[in-house]
This record gives C-alpha cells, structure tokens and sequence, in this order.
C-alpha cells in the first residue's frame, strides 16, 4: 500500500495541495524548469545544426567545383565539431542523476531514476463554459468555481513532492480525468485544447488534441516519481531495501500498463521501445537492491549460501548484460544518455565479478571436508559448458583441501580481472567519472578481492595461469511487476451537479431541455407514468391525456420539477414531488437523440421491475433494466474489457499479462 489514507477532493480543497508536504511544492519548478529550458535549447540547437549538415553534405557530393568541395568540407568539420559538442553538453545534463540520489550511503551502487516530464499551463475556462452552455444546456457560470479547481489541481501535479504524496497527488488527478474526459471530450469532435509536455530526456515539446496523451504523461510521471523514490532509499538498511525494490517494481508496472495500454506515442519516452527498455532497467535495479541485502554478513554464513550469493551476482549481471542488449537497440540508443549505457556495462562487469568473489570465499574459508549436499550443489554452480573450455581449470567439484584452494585461487583471479574491467570502463565514460560513491565502491569491492589473493598466493602455482568457470546464474526469489491500483485513490467529480455520467456525458445527445406545464381538474390524471433512478425517465403516457397535450414523450428523463433539480434523484423522491405538486405541475425534461433507453437492445442481465408506485397514475420500474445505475465508483476493479474510442490507445493483446484495472483508463 502507498498510501494508507484514501481522501476525496470533496475533503479537502485542493488548492491545500499547494502545501508542501501535501503533494505539491511550486518551489520545485524553479530548478527543475531551468533543466527543461536548457534541454530544449540544446535539442533545438542540434536539429539546426543536423539540418546544416545535411544540407552541406548534399551540396558536397553534387557540386563539381574543387575549392567549393574544399570549402563546404571544411565547414562539415566544423559543424560535426559543434554537433558532438552539444550532445555531450546534452549528455550531460539528461546524467545528472546524483540529485535523486542518497547521500548518507556513499558506498551504495547509484540507481537511475528518471525525471518528471513537463508541461505547460492550460487555460479551460472559455472551452468548458461554452462546452457546458452548448451540451448541456446550462448556466457555465454555475461552474466557474468547478472549473478553477480543475486548473488549480492541474498547476500542483506541475510539481509534484519526491514523496508519496506527490504520488498520491498524480493518481488523484489521473482519476479526476476519468470525469474530465467524459464530461468534456465527445468522440465526434476535438475540443480544440492543445495538451503539450515535453520529452523527459531531450526537452524536445510534442503537442496532442486528446486527452489521452495527458493520461498517458500523467503515468509516466507517476512511474519517473517512483523511480527518484526508490533511488533515494538509505540502502544500507532493510527496510531502505524493501521500499527501493518496492518502488522499482511499482515503476516497472506503470511503465508496462503504459506500453500495453498507449500506442502513436508523439514522444520517444512514450514510445514502445522506450518503454521495454525501461520495464527492464528497472527489474534489473530491483534485483540488484534485493542482491544488497542479501550480501551483509554471507561470509560467516558457510559455503553453500556464500555459492547462493554467488549465483545471485550473476543473475544480476546477467539481467544488466539483457537490458544493455536492449538499450543498444538503433530505436533507443541514440536517446538515452551514454552515461546510462556505460553504466550497466559496468554494473554488469561489477557483480560478475561479486559472485566470482562470493564463490572463492565459500571455497577458500570452509574448514574440513565438503559435505555431500554441498558435493551436489557444486555440481550445478558451474556454467555445463564450461567443461568444453581447454583454458578452464578442469576442477569442479574439489574432493581435497588442495583442489578447494586452487579453484577458490581461480575464482579469486577472475574476480580481480572483472573488477578491473569494471574500473576501465568507469574511467572512460566522462559523467561516470563524475560519480565519487560508484568509483569508492568499485575501488574497494576491487581491494577486497586483491588483498584476499595476496593471502592464499603461492609460488610456482601453476594452476594460476588457468582460467576459473563460469558461474551460473540462478536467483530463489522471483520478481513481480506490480500492476497500479488506481481504485486506491478515490476522488469526486468537479461537475457532479451536470447529472449522472451515464446519461449526462460528452458521449451523449439529447434536446435542449423544454418546460412541461400541466395542470388537472380534481378527479383527472396526469396521464405520465414514470420509472428509474437518476434520472427519473418518463415510462408511458396515455393516449388524450394532459401530458401528451403538453408535448411530453415517452423516454424522457425529468431534469427539474419546480426549481428543483432532479437529475440525482432516485424514484421515490420524483414522485413525492410530484404528489406534493397538487393539481399544477411543472417540470423540464429532456429527449435523448442517440440512445433508446425505453428500449435497450440487450437487457438480459437486468434486475426485475419494481412495484408501480401510483401518484395520479404514475408508475415505476427499476431503471436497472436499461443499465443506468450510477452508485457505483467508476475506479473499482473491474476484470472486463472495455473498448473505447481513443486511438491513442494500442490494441489489446491476447498475450495481456494483466487484466484491465477499472474504468478510469478505458472510458
């Protein structure tokens, strides 16, 4: 659980979140813009330069003039020089990650989060009001307040706290969109409202008509703030280990729900090779936070556990090797930042050479002979075709002291070339070199492993000039992606008072709204019959009768009787109203236009009718049957799945690894 408070807006005025602490800190934008802006100057700066290039490299191969050819390839030197500049500046501004980091573990391996996409204030104001007189044929200016509080609640996720607050605060309003989009955008037609935000990496702007791009950037906020969360946990402790895995899974399934649930992305950090390469970046961060808090100690512990640790090193080098794969693809290697890139390879070469070094500590501290359980396990530590290897020392299972020393001797000098290789490749990424605590740590993981070889070294070993097995890598605790509970995160709608979403959406039409007047002598009827709950719809009429006079319609639904609005209203209230109206009843309805609700299609999971209730021959039935039941919360699970009208949205898979949580995503 993120949160274990579950708040509404209704309990709190949103404007509150402007507090820090609260969700939202408006100083966070001072800095963090600065960043934005530079990037988007530099991205700018590079694309005219790219397109500076490639316009001299078309004159150069089509232009016969020597001293023209000298000329422009000399130019072409200078703008690749300016080119290659700009990058590394840009570099090195998308590898600033030592902000998220923590400061009070210097000997903890640095994590990559990433940062906040961002967007630009939009004023609603003009197109909802004029949304809300047109559809739904009402005073906007009843809504003004509502409409504040929506721009206001979108100016606090601007800047969301590093907290879970600030992601308590990006679910809400995620879920607030959920009303936003069916009370605002039909289907038919744009709203004209331009939502833009900008790349996370690059700053480069992309600019979208639907809602949807919105959702979808909200998402990757949510999953950026879990990554700088799980970053900046003190490691060094347990629980600081649990809360760092916890987030980096958290981040993994928003991205997957992302990539399984968004497709056109206008952006790359959108895209879906973006996003497999980071559902992957942060699985493996998650498996090395869970390797650390497997290692405090392992050396006291005996040679089967320090051989499980061993394994578990691998496996996290393992999973690293599969995301520099990945990330190396032509897609995505050009966005990311090199410093990421450089990174994992020396991750990778890191714990390869951990479990070379756990390996040669079981071997090399166990007293006595090797029981047969641990006989057994050795046998499976080794890579099977490590065998085949001449350069391999040839022993596996060690029966003697001697053959225990040699091959914990092997591993030990494997060790010390990984880390070794590791330190080269630290020193020749420039904004590795930046990073103090990664080198320390890979410096002293580097001095443990050397100065336990200095002790077991022999002369005349000729065993020294082979080479020790692979390990295997094999890991006993399985990672799971955790899929967003968005129900956890309740809100209400702004414009509740528009009238039930089920009926009273940008989804659906209806007349503008017209006034009944009806008035009977003492022992005449209305002539009406009604049925439903929110809204009260107009079941019957009777043929000469006073309502069918006035002009009402079967199928209406009753907005108002007297000044009195009855679009929440169940049955019972409708009719008491109307009871209590005497012999003089006035009242507004509504004619839907697209939608027969009278007469649903399919009604064969409806509820039976409920008893005619009589008030000058009204009558009602349970307006169950045409499905218009609104008491339940759009955001509870919800298993089926649902279509939609968003293109923005990628097709769903038969592969789907997860069900779809609720309505908020899909309508």
């Amino acid at each position: 659980m993120l949160a274990t408070e579950n708040f509404s807006v209704s309990e709190r005025k949103w404007n509150d979140l402007y507090i820090t602490g609260l969700g939202s800190d408006p100083r966070l934008a001072t800095c963090r813009g600065k960043l934005q802006n530079q990037r988007a100057k530099l991205n700018q700066e590079i694309n005219k330069q790219i397109m500076i290039r490639n316009g001299a490299e078309r004159l150069y191969k089509v232009t016969a003039n020597k001293k023209l050819r000298e000329t422009v390839a000399l130019e072409l030197s200078f703008v690749n020089s300016n080119l290659q500049l700009l990058k590394e500046q840009l570099a090195d501004l998308n590898s600033s990650v030592n902000i998220y980091q923590n400061k009070s573990s210097p000997q903890v391996v640095p994590m990559i989060p990433l940062g906040l996409k961002e967007t630009k204030e939009i004023d609603f104001t003009d197109i909802f009001k004029d949304f809300i007189l047109e559809h739904y044929s009402e005073d906007s200016s009843k809504y003004e307040n509502a409409i504040k509080e929506f721009m206001d609640i979108r100016q606090a996720v601007r800047t969301p706290t590093r907290d879970h607050n600030g992601v308590k605060l990006l679910f809400n309003y995620y879920n607030l969109l959920y009303y936003i989009d069916r009370r605002f955008f039909p289907p038919h037609r744009n709203m004209g409202i331009f939502f833009e935000w900008f790349d996370s990496l690059t700053g480069v702007p992309s600019t979208q008509k639907t809602i949807a791009f919105e959702k979808a950037s909200v998402l990757f906020n949510i999953a950026a703030l879990y990554t700088q969360i799980a970053a900046k946990q003190d490691r060094t402790n347990s629980s600081g280990v649990d809360a760092a895995v916890d987030n980096f899974l958290r981040a993994a399934g928003m991205f997957r729900y992302i990539r399984d649930n968004f497709s056109n992305a206008p952006s790359m950090d959108l895209s879906s090779d973006t996003l497999d390469t980071l559902i992957q970046l942060m699985l493996a961060q998650a498996r090395e936070c869970l390797f650390e808090k497997l290692t405090p100690g392992v050396e006291k512990l005996g040679i089967q556990t320090c051989l499980e640790v061993a394994q578990e090193a691998e496996q996290v080098s393992s999973v690293y090797r599969t995301v520099h794969k990945v990330m190396s693809c032509s897609s995505v290697k050009d966005y990311v930042p090199y410093s990421w890139i450089s990174l994992l390879l020396v991750k990778s070469e890191h714990y390869r050479a951990l479990g070379h070094h756990y390996a040669a500590v079981g071997l090399l501290e166990h007293n006595g002979e090797i029981d047969k359980e641990v006989e057994s396990y050795l046998e499976y530590v080794h890579c099977p075709d490590a065998n085949n290897s001449s350069t391999c020392i040839d022993i596996r299972v060690p029966h003697t002291t001697e053959e225990r020393r040699q091959l914990g001797k092997a591993h030990l000098r494997a060790s010390l070339l990984l880390h070794e290789e590791a330190l080269r490749l630290h020193r020749m990424c420039r904004q590795l070199r930046q990073i103090d605590n990664l080198q320390e740590r890979l410096r002293t993981a580097h001095d443990a492993s050397l100065d336990r070889y200095a002790r077991c070294e022999q002369e005349d070993d000729f065993q020294e000039i082979l080479d020790a097995p692979p390990i295997q890598a094999a890991t006993k605790y399985q990672l799971t992606l955790m899929t967003p509970e968005f129900s956890e995160y309740t809100v209400d709608d702004l414009f509740h008072e528009l009238g039930p979403l089920k009926v009273f959406s940008a989804r659906r039409q209806w007349t503008a709204a017209r006034t009944i007047h009806l008035k009977k002598e003492t022992e005449e009827n209305f002539g009406f019959s009604v049925r439903g709950d929110a809204p009260v719809m107009v079941a019957a009429i009777d043929s000469r009768s006073i309502a069918q006079e006035a002009g009402m319609k079967e199928g209406d639904f009753i907005v108002l009787i007297g000044n009195a609005g009855t679009k929440w209203m169940n049955h019972e209230e409708v009719v008491h109203l109307i009871r209590e109206s005497g012999h003089e009843l006035t009242l507004k309805v509504v004619t839907p236009i697209d939608l027969d609700y009278l007469h649903p299609k399919s009604n064969s999971s409806s509820a039976s009718s409920s008893p005619a209730s009589n008030a000058s021959t009204l009558s009602s039935t349970d307006l169950s049957r045409v499905n218009l039941r609104t008491n339940s919360s759009p955001f509870a699970k919800d298993k089926r799945r649902r279509a939609t009208w968003n293109f923005f949205r990628r097709s769903q898979s038969k592969e789907r690894q997860f069900p779809i949580i609720n309505d908020v995503v899909f309508r």
